[in-house]
């Protein structure tokens, strides 16, 4: 019975509802593919000899590290929880 009300209650039917989970997942995989580009992006970095690789590597790390905080800030714009499948882990935590 609950799951007939919970629609109602929020002004949303079943399709608009897997719609909003639909494109949290997607969210959800782009944040993770951003934050994997930005650990090899880092481990690249800490392995460049040359000024072009070094130039190349923090141009690579920046970008990877802005990508993934915008999808970061559009979650949370979204307000997602760890409900969702988002558990959100620092850099440092992500044995890298």
């Amino acid at each position: 019975m609950s799951m007939k009300i919970w629609p109602f209650w929020t002004g949303k039917n079943k399709k608009q509802m897997n719609d909003e989970m639909k494109d949290k997942m997607e969210l959800l995989q782009e944040i993770k593919r951003a934050h994997r580009e930005w650990v090899v992006a880092r481990k690249h970095f800490d392995f460049v000899v040359d000024k072009e690789q070094i130039d190349y590597a923090i141009f690579a790390l920046e970008a990877a590290e802005k990508r993934y905080e915008m999808l970061i800030r559009q979650a949370k714009r979204l307000k997602f929880t760890a409900s969702d499948g988002f558990t959100h882990q620092p850099m440092g935590a992500c044995g890298s």
